[in-house]
């Protein structure tokens, strides 16, 4: 049976981790946050930031153990990098992660009925990717055969700091003169017309037939890295495509603000629940 999800809940959490897909340079993991309890318990995947070019699935521990303890499942992988695979590899990373979180919750007292993503930065624009074409042939490249009916599609996303427009986020970057964050889009966007293609903004623009699962956006006020104006047009095109799009700015909050504890970092924490906890009770009225 589902369990009801209340983000006030305290549980105890165990943490392991498992092997979720081998590619031809390593072996990726799965660290896994499990509510200890009889669950079932609702399910998230966290996709971890760093510009596509470094991080790996532990970059968003303290999120996760926040929300797990709260009752969630929560499960974050290692994408690939730029410089073992550009675009579109660690968008299909994701998506067989998704597809792969789905078919194996129950073992971890999950329930992925109603699957959600979390994604910080870059893994914000995965995850946004990952939202709008769940069935994009592309991103569904790496078969799962104990669950080949399984699809990735989510019930909502979460993101922090997400790199929503990557072509406008890399004009930031040439003004602000970092070079070395200039090339990480290059080595990521290879070839550089795939910049256009793979960018959650233009396919907005473009109209293109996407999913619109609703979305949280949490945004620091002071980033001059995804500058907030990004955000506030990516936010807006969304709602007028039809999404429901919560856009909250943080005061005085850099890119990765989350990365110190503080009072901004565990309101941070706590909007991530509510979000999650009101697209549950919505699902659930739905059904």
């Amino acid at each position: 049976m589902t369990a009801t999800y209340n983000p006030a809940a305290r549980f105890e959490i165990r943490i392991s981790e498992v092997e979720f897909r081998r590619t031809p340079t390593r072996t990726l993991m799965a660290r896994i946050y499990q509510p200890q309890g009889a669950g079932q318990f609702p399910t998230l995947l966290d996709l971890h930031g760093g510009a596509w070019n470094n991080k790996d699935r532990m970059a968003n521990a303290p999120m996760d153990e926040a929300v797990a303890k709260s009752g969630m499942l929560v499960v974050a992988v290692d994408l690939r990098l730029a410089q073992e695979a550009p675009y579109p590899a660690s968008v299909q990373d994701a998506n067989y992660a998704v597809r792969w979180l789905k078919a194996h919750a129950k073992q971890w007292h999950g329930d992925a009925s109603n699957h959600g993503v979390l994604g910080s930065s870059s893994g914000g624009h995965v995850a946004q990717l990952l939202a709008m074409r769940p069935r994009d042939a592309r991103y569904n490249a790496h078969p799962l055969p104990e669950a080949p009916n399984v699809d990735a599609a989510l019930a909502y996303v979460a993101t922090r700091s997400p790199i929503s427009d990557p072509y406008a986020r890399f004009q930031q970057a040439e003004k602000m003169k970092r070079a070395e964050m200039m090339q990480k889009s290059k080595t990521y966007f290879n070839p550089w017309e795939a910049v256009y293609e793979g960018n959650p903004q233009q396919m907005l623009e473009r109209r293109e037939a996407v999913s619109l699962p609703p979305m949280l956006i949490m945004q620091g006020a002071l980033d001059d890295n995804v500058i907030p104006p990004i955000q506030e047009k990516f936010a807006a095109t969304y709602r007028a495509a039809g999404g429901e799009c919560q856009l909250e700015v943080f005061d005085g909050c850099s890119h990765e603000w989350v990365a110190e504890p503080g009072p901004q970092t565990n309101r941070a924490h706590e909007m991530v629940k509510a979000f999650i906890a009101r697209q549950l009770v919505a699902l659930r009225r739905a059904a």
